[in-house]
């Protein structure tokens, strides 16, 4: 499977919006920019992802972009150059033809120490690879929204600057640049083949910011950046089936790991809908410990030991002040986020409020504790050892599951109302004491109290074997004495509660394909009564590859339900945290973390289960 080749004839204006999914990512380890098919990079946060964004057209019209499109009308095509996060895009006009290079510039080590490398640098490259092309540019800062006051100048030697108080954003180019009354910067440009023109917009925090070169420089810098990314992807230890899909996945994902303190963010977004209108519009540019200790696992999985250890080292610093204690999100140095508010601006496609902080960090939700605890266990059975510090944390973990798992919490989807005895979240409590005991019994953890984990963990699962388990409807619900559906359960396999061969998970797995199917390869995440406010949850319809691959199904339906749900990626890749699935059009932030994850996940397990029908074993 390749991912699919998309072609569009645009304008050099949009007259709408451009689709979730017409956006590709660049990023450096420190922020992550969205650039639509059309050429215009409509979202950027500097210099972290919960920063105010200095480009913002994403979510209003009014709030910032920079652009650079063909004055003619253009078929328009896109890739990532191989392994890398690079991207390129080639307009193709009646006239001539260009290739648009977009990178936010990365180095070694080595390269830092030898050569100047900005910290903040977004570089675009244009080649004329045939006949003559005339091309539109403009950069509109809007920062924060616009509600941020910025005083643009122009100077011949140093380009165009906007100072946004003490911040500074530099803008250098070959090309010529004039400023109208808004401050916005223009320049038309004209190739021809072979000509070349370089674009350098840069970001610092006091000022003044370091100027690199253009020209062949700014070309050895690309060509850096292409070899770092190439070093990175080639470490990738995966080669079963969809390698191609499964590595460009973990470059996404890549992407939300802030490289400074090893925390992983959930999505580079705000606000960006599970409904179009509709007023589900979260901020995702924070760390959550679930889907972070998810992503580092998945990432060790794929031999990516120092990534999973970062994340570790951050969780230590994160938790610190709350230990035992785990708050749900943190920014990326480990900080509460800022007090959620709402923004009056338009929002994606009439969608609002957009708001910026995420009130979920008071809640409760006791899944992350089996999550954070599973990563850390994995990455231990790798590297073969924990430090004192982590040890002792990841015991405190398991006394305050030991005493707070028969509590009712927010759970993994973390709706704003009634706590409940949810599912999931006991069985990651299960998880949690079962890891450590595992951990124990090997001699990577010691002072456990094993026979007060061992019984607290029989508990929960009689619990969970007594009252999650449906018998009316031969299905695990979502909560304890509750008939509603929930796709997450489908983790239990994945976990190791129960076998997917096992009686009840073969009739839950049918079940929720029965009531929570949205059509081929595709699951809503719970009942029906949300279906109105958000659209299909991708990751479920990787769960459940996972418990086919697991022995819930034939290798053959588990690889045929996967070809359906990776289909939904965009002509890049990249997959949203929903689906429309009346129209195939990605909903939420973009791009998901998670989803990616769930597709990692789910070719490693299908690559097992292929090994073990090789071997006769299944």
């Amino acid at each position: 499977m390749t991912f699919p080749a998309l072609t569009a004839t645009l304008p050099h204006t949009m007259a709408t919006t451009p689709k979730i999914h017409d956006y590709g990512i660049i990023g450096d380890g420190r922020s992550v920019a969205l650039v639509s098919r059309a050429g215009s990079i409509d979202w950027l946060c500097w210099p972290r992802p919960e920063c105010p964004p200095t480009f913002a057209r994403l979510l209003d019209e009014d709030c910032g972009r920079w652009s650079i499109s063909p004055l003619l009308p253009a078929q328009i095509e896109r890739s990532y150059i191989d392994g890398t996060n690079v991207l390129e895009t080639r307009f193709e006009t009646a006239t001539g033809s260009c290739v648009v290079t977009d990178l936010m510039t990365i180095a070694s080590e080595e390269d830092k120490h030898r050569i100047l490398v900005p910290d903040h640098e977004i570089l675009r490259h244009v080649r004329c690879d045939r006949g003559e092309i005339e091309l539109e540019v403009l950069v509109a800062p809007r920062p924060d929204f616009g509600r941020a006051r910025s005083r643009a100048s122009h100077h011949r030697q140093l380009g165009v600057r906007w100072l946004v108080g003490s911040k500074l954003i530099s803008l250098r180019s070959e090309a010529t640049f004039t400023l109208d009354a808004k401050g916005d910067a223009h320049a038309t440009v004209r190739l021809r083949a072979g000509d070349t023109i370089s674009f350098s917009l840069t970001f610092d925090e006091e000022g003044p910011a370091l100027l690199p070169p253009l020209g062949d420089a700014a070309r050895e810098r690309i060509d850096r950046s292409i070899a770092w990314w190439r070093g990175w992807s080639g470490r990738a230890t995966y080669h079963g089936p969809l390698r191609e899909q499964v590595v460009r996945s973990a470059l996404a994902v890549k992407l939300m790991a802030f490289a400074p303190s090893g925390a992983i963010i959930a999505a580079p977004t705000t606000s960006l809908p599970e409904s179009l209108g509709g007023t589900h519009n979260w901020d995702y540019r924070y760390c959550w410990l679930r889907d972070a200790a998810f992503t580092s696992r998945a990432l060790l999985d794929l031999g990516y030991v120092d990534e999973c250890a970062a994340f570790c080292s951050w969780l230590l610093h994160a938790t610190r002040l709350t230990h035992p204690e785990l708050r749900i999100l943190y920014d990326v140095y480990g900080n509460p986020p800022v007090a959620e508010q709402t923004v009056d601006i338009s929002g994606y496609r009439g969608s609002r409020p957009v708001r910026v902080g995420n009130a979920a960090f008071a809640q409760l939700q006791l899944d992350c504790y089996g999550e954070v605890i599973d990563a850390v266990s994995q990455l231990a059975e790798v590297v073969g050892k924990l430090d004192s510090d982590t040890s002792s944390l990841l015991r405190d973990y398991g006394n305050f599951v030991c005493t707070h798992w028969r509590l009712p919490d927010h759970g993994i989807w973390e709706p704003r109302g009634m706590l409940r005895h949810r599912t999931h979240s006991r069985l990651l409590c299960w998880v949690a004491l079962d890891r450590l005991i595992t951990l124990y019994d090997r001699g990577l953890v010691e002072r456990l109290d094993r026979a007060l984990l061992a019984r607290e963990r029989a508990e929960i699962r009689a619990d969970l074997e007594a009252h999650a388990f449906d018998a009316a409807s031969g299905c695990y619900t979502g909560a304890l004495g509750d008939a509603d559906l929930d796709a997450a359960v489908l983790l239990m396999t994945w976990y190791g509660f129960h076998d997917g061969f096992h009686p009840r998970m073969q009739s839950t797995y049918a079940r929720i394909v029965q009531q929570l199917g949205a059509g081929p390869g595709l699951l809503y995440r719970y009942d029906d009564s949300v279906r109105k406010h958000e659209g299909a949850f991708w990751i479920c319809s990787f769960w459940a590859v996972e418990h086919l691959a697991k022995g819930g199904g034939s290798l053959a339906r588990a690889s045929a339900l996967m070809r359906e749900t990776c289909w939904y990626a965009n002509d890049l890749g990249l997959m949203a945290e929903e689906i429309d699935p009346a129209t195939g059009d990605a909903l939420g932030n973009f791009p998901q973390a998670y989803t990616h994850v769930g597709l990692i996940n789910a070719a490693l397990s299908l690559d097992e289960r292929e090994r073990r029908v090789v071997q006769g074993f299944a």
